[in-house]
């Protein structure tokens, strides 16, 4: 499983994770909030979360987490992306170009504040762009749940 930012839901991944055998792969922009990220889950024993401090990385069209893609798993299978912050040039655009050659093809994105515009593009791009389908999942706070083509 790949996480994009990191916070609560990642010691909630890291928790259920442990108990069905995940590992989980969080990518966090700024530093002191992966330290403190890291600090919380040394806290509570969550040993199956590899948080990697991934500053932004301008790319031309968009920015996205400086990574090298060889640091990660093969592939992943669930990615949840949160991050980085809606405001980043491109927003969170950048995951299908830098890391889809890790996704599997029968992948699910779970793309967080789908309510917003910005983010509703980018969930209706990656959907055509990895031709897949896509749902809005939430009433209050939305998210879109893009699927790959299997």
């Amino acid at each position: 499983m790949l996480e994009c930012g990191s916070g609560l839901s990642t010691l909630l991944l890291g928790a259920i994770g442990m108990q069905v055998g995940w590992e989980v792969w969080t990518l966090e922009h700024d530093a002191f909030w992966a330290e403190h990220v890291r600090w919380a889950l040394r806290r509570f024993g969550i040993t199956n979360v590899h948080l990697l401090h991934a500053p932004l990385r301008d790319y031309g069209a968009f920015h996205w987490y400086d990574i090298k893609p060889e640091m990660l798993p093969a592939r992943f299978s669930l990615v949840l992306c949160d991050g980085p912050p809606g405001n980043t040039p491109g927003g969170r655009y950048g995951l299908l170009p830098v890391l889809g050659h890790r996704l599997s093809p029968s992948v699910v994105i779970l793309l967080d504040d789908a309510g917003r515009p910005d983010e509703r593009a980018i969930a209706d791009r990656w959907t055509a762009e990895l031709g897949g389908t896509m749902t809005i999942e939430g009433v209050q706070k939305p998210y879109a749940r893009i699927e790959g083509p299997g």
